[in-house]
């Protein structure tokens, strides 16, 4: 597949419909956020933000060589930090948080300040360039990696320099976000593949255009992530629930269809069922 410039938004959107029949790890999760990016921005070229993905990969494995990162984990993190927080300067934006910009990877890697998640993929991006084993992971609120190497694993934050986080950090964190009650579960660890990353990564976008309440906008990003994404039920209802908001009928009646043909017994299935029903009534 062809990653260069975006010649336009049709091209972008084609490119990540593509993307929905890929299979998981067959993505390459940095170009794949690169085209969610361009679709702000179809006109720009690509082309500087593929020169700096490859910067990463040969700083990344110039200095994998020197420190003999091969065969030593916690080498590989020092690796990574070294390449992505001391030579190119990325770290969390902790000032303007919220700023829209820091889930767009173009964004990101023109002012080097990002959400955990976005600074996660170009941690993803550089270590994988080198055959490393790391992952993102189910952490609830917070995106965390977790690297392997023949039996040793480590989690680290990508939003604070690649720190290392033990068991007693995770547990903190979790109180952190989710309250003194909260506790560290085991599926908080579990991995999780390259669509959910992005996922994530549009979602951050998502639930802050809906605090804005900029309906039409969040919108448009759950049909971003349905492209990519066609099976996923939650987004197909979530993408109904808003455009019945926006008084879209027949789409909010398409989008119900779609949840109840992919979902299971889930809980709210008989609601969203009763709500199909009275958007058929109100058309007829």
């Amino acid at each position: 597949m062809n990653w260069s410039a975006a010649s336009n938004r049709k091209d972008v959107e084609s490119r990540l419909r593509r993307l929905g029949g890929t299979a998981d790890a067959e993505i390459d999760i940095a170009q794949a956020a690169l085209l969610l990016a361009a679709l702000e921005r179809p006109q720009v070229s690509l082309d500087r933000y593929n020169h700096h993905l490859s910067l990463l990969e040969r700083d990344t494995a110039a200095l994998a060589a020197r420190q003999g990162a091969a065969e030593d984990l916690t080498a590989r993190i020092a690796v990574l930090n070294q390449v992505l927080v001391e030579r190119y300067s990325y770290q969390g934006d902790r000032e303007s948080y919220e700023d829209l910009r820091n889930a767009n990877l173009m964004r990101v890697i023109d002012r080097r300040r990002g959400l955990p998640v976005a600074l996660g993929i170009l941690y993803l991006h550089a270590a994988r360039s080198q055959g490393w084993s790391i992952d993102g992971l189910n952490f609830p609120g917070h995106f965390l990696l977790r690297l392997d190497l023949a039996g040793e694993r480590a989690i680290i934050d990508p939003f604070n320099s690649g720190r290392i986080c033990d068991a007693a950090a995770l547990r903190g964190l979790v109180k952190t976000l989710a309250g003194a009650e909260a506790e560290l579960r085991p599926e908080h660890t579990d991995r999780v593949g390259n669509r959910d990353v992005l996922l994530r990564l549009q979602n951050n976008i998502k639930l802050r255009l809906i605090r804005q309440e900029r309906s039409g906008d969040a919108l448009e990003v759950i049909e971003t992530m349905l492209m990519f994404a066609p099976d996923r039920p939650a987004l197909w209802k979530e993408a109904g629930i808003l455009h019945a908001h926006l008084d879209n009928m027949r789409a909010a009646i398409m989008a119900f269809e779609h949840y109840l043909e992919l979902a299971g017994p889930e809980p709210d299935r008989q609601s969203i069922a009763d709500l199909l029903h009275q958007l058929r009534n109100q058309l007829n």
